[in-house]
Parts: C-alpha cells; structure tokens; sequence
C-alpha cells in the first residue's frame, strides 16, 4: 500500500472545505485516518497545510496578536488590509491578546508573518546598536 504523503491529505481536506463538504465528516475522516496509520505527530503539520491549500482557494485563515483588545473597526481594517495582500474571497480573523507586545500588531497568516509591534521594533534597534 502506497503512503499518502502529507499534502495529498491536506489537499484533499482543504478541497472538501472549499466545496462545502461536512466540517465534522472531513475533520473526523483525517482524524480516523491519522490514528489508523499511526501519523497523528503529523497532525500539526497538515493543519498548517491545509491552511496553506485553503489561502491557494482564497479562504484565508489569520491570526492577529495585540496587547490590548481590538475594536471592531480596527478589525474590520485587518481584514481588508489581509484580503488586499492575498487576494482573499473570504478572511477568517482570530485574535489573541499578548500584552508583552506592547503595541501594534502582529499577523500571521499561512506562509507569511507581518510584525508591526514595538517588541519587535525595539529588538531592531537593540540589535542595530549592539553593532555601533
């Protein structure tokens, strides 16, 4: 028997995702599946894949980290700013408040991270002096 390799399986997810099938019958399919052939360490990786395959069908899922709670108009911001850089039909936005950021904004979205924090902003500048 052939093994199916990682992004077989997360294509064909994503695929029955984009076609509307059942969320429950195809999360339930992987999970059978998984346990099975003994590949449920893999389960990480082929989430991140099928995020992957869906954002290729312009379903975008993202993650956006602030310190403090995000008002609806500054998310609603987010996800245009998101739909403009993927050429996204539709953006699902998570948010996640992380006060050690400071400020500003983190997005991650499948294959990329824009981090506009001032955590981040402060490391650069503590590294460019740490060079003078």
């Amino acid at each position: 028997m052939t093994r199916l390799s990682r992004r077989s399986i997360a294509e064909y997810v994503a695929n029955g995702l984009v076609k509307g099938d059942s969320k429950k019958e195809l999360f339930s399919q992987l999970a059978a599946f998984l346990i099975d052939t003994g590949r449920t360490k893999e389960l990480n990786l082929i989430v991140r894949d099928i995020e992957y395959f869906l954002a290729e069908n312009g379903v975008v899922n993202a993650t956006i980290i602030s310190a403090y709670e995000l008002t609806a108009e500054t998310k609603k911001a987010l996800e245009a700013f998101v739909k403009k850089e993927t050429n996204a039909n539709h953006v699902s936005l998570s948010s996640m408040v992380e006060p050690a950021v400071l400020g500003g904004v983190k997005i991650s979205i499948p294959g990329r991270e824009v981090d506009q924090t001032i955590a981040r902003q402060l490391t650069v500048l503590k590294t460019r002096f740490k060079k003078v």
